[in-house]
């Protein structure tokens, strides 16, 4: 994480690599208050290096060719512990820009921007801003009050909303193989089943389940049996 002194640390996604070379060149010249620590063409990629970059933003493409960026999102605010993603975009669609802030964005900027406000954006969001228009912040408003209402009608949808991507995995394979043992589930998801003890304790106690049976039960009446949408 950046101090007060030091630059912010930059990581970039994006499947081009002409554009992430343009991208380098622009960070470089905002220097010393920026600096890139690494780079990735895919969110693949880009998650076996965030632990070693520590970056303070992820500056991500949403069309990463075969990837879809929306979905990277989570997974990269998770991987890269602290860090901020702020999408930098070529598509013009505005429903996907408040997609992508309500799966975790900070903020949205389009490539056909000017390289003061990329740079400008890059740093707003690093100090914990949110870089919309006031038309998307007011959208994105709506949406989330909207979702918060739902959530209210329906209780069970807020303990499901704690749960982790990792732990919606494991419910869905409980779901789908109801005879195996715990040696096999585990060994379906490539952990060990101490590993899978320690996840399902706190799937029990986010769900208030006692047990397998009643997880299974629980996953068929809510809809847990595949994979989060």
């Amino acid at each position: 994480m950046a101090t007060q002194n030091a630059p912010i640390q930059v990581f970039l996604i994006d499947d081009h690599r002409s554009i992430l070379w343009g991208l380098e060149r622009l960070i470089e010249s905002g220097m010393p208050a920026m600096k890139v620590v690494g780079s990735a063409t895919n969110h693949t990629e880009a998650l076996k290096l965030l632990d070693h970059a520590a970056p303070d933003v992820i500056v991500l493409d949403l069309d990463l060719g075969k990837e879809n960026g929306l979905d990277a999102i989570p997974k990269l605010i998770a991987a890269g512990s602290k860090a901020k993603v702020l999408v930098l975009t070529g598509l013009r669609d505005k429903s996907v820009h408040d997609k992508a802030v309500l799966a975790g964005a900070r903020g949205v900027v389009e490539k056909e921007a000017s390289a003061q406000t990329i740079l400008t954006a890059i740093a707003k969001v690093h100090e914990g801003q949110l870089w919309l228009d006031r038309t998307a912040a007011g959208r994105i408003f709506v949406e989330f009050s909207r979702r918060g209402a739902a959530q209210a009608l329906d209780p069970e949808q807020q303990k499901i909303s704690a749960l982790t991507e990792r732990e919606r995995e494991i419910i869905a394979g409980i779901a789908t193989n109801a005879g195996a043992n715990a040696r096999t589930i585990a060994e379906s998801l490539h952990i060990s089943e101490h590993t899978l003890r320690n996840h399902l304790t706190s799937i029990y106690d986010k769900l208030d389940v006692a047990n397998r049976l009643e997880l299974f039960a629980y996953a068929h009446k809510h809809g847990l049996t595949g994979p989060s949408s």
